[in-house]
């Protein structure tokens, strides 16, 4: 009997340099969450410091990021599987702006910055992780993805 083979739906994973962008804003995003922890545990102002330094740095690395991602949007719109990689620059954009909105709580008095620093890292290290395990998974080839 013959039978007939579909072949495997192939997923390209992101470009080299678009995958360490990523691994660098989730860490950084989570860097910031734990030590919004450690500071609401301790009080003490060093851990206020430093999230709002690694907020600063996944700033940079998510702004790279979302350029990375608008090329990847560019360059698939025609060929196709362009559906999850725009799944994934909004999740990357959301990751963003929640990522600003706790630039803005680190920039009052550390005294003045908790509760609120600690949902808006957290919602950023979340939605950061929701875009990078979108890119992980790849990007199909064709339209139907």
């Amino acid at each position: 009997m013959y039978s007939a083979q579909i072949p495997p739906r192939r997923a390209r994973s992101v470009h080299p340099f678009h995958a360490l962008l990523l691994a660098f804003f989730f860490p950084l995003f989570s860097g910031t969450f734990l030590a919004d922890l450690a500071y609401a545990q301790t009080y003490e102002i060093q851990w206020s410091n430093f999230a709002e330094w690694l907020n600063a740095a996944g700033l940079v690395f998510g702004g790279v990021a979302l350029l990375a991602a608008v090329v990847s949007y560019i360059s698939r719109r025609s060929t196709g599987g362009a559906r999850r990689v725009l799944w994934y620059g909004a999740a990357l954009l959301a990751a963003w702006i929640t990522g600003l909105f706790n630039a803005f709580i680190h920039a009052r008095d550390a005294w003045g910055i908790m509760p609120d620093a600690l949902w808006w890292s957290g919602i950023s290290a979340l939605l950061a992780l929701i875009a990078s395990w979108i890119a992980w998974r790849g990007f199909p080839d064709r339209g139907d993805d």
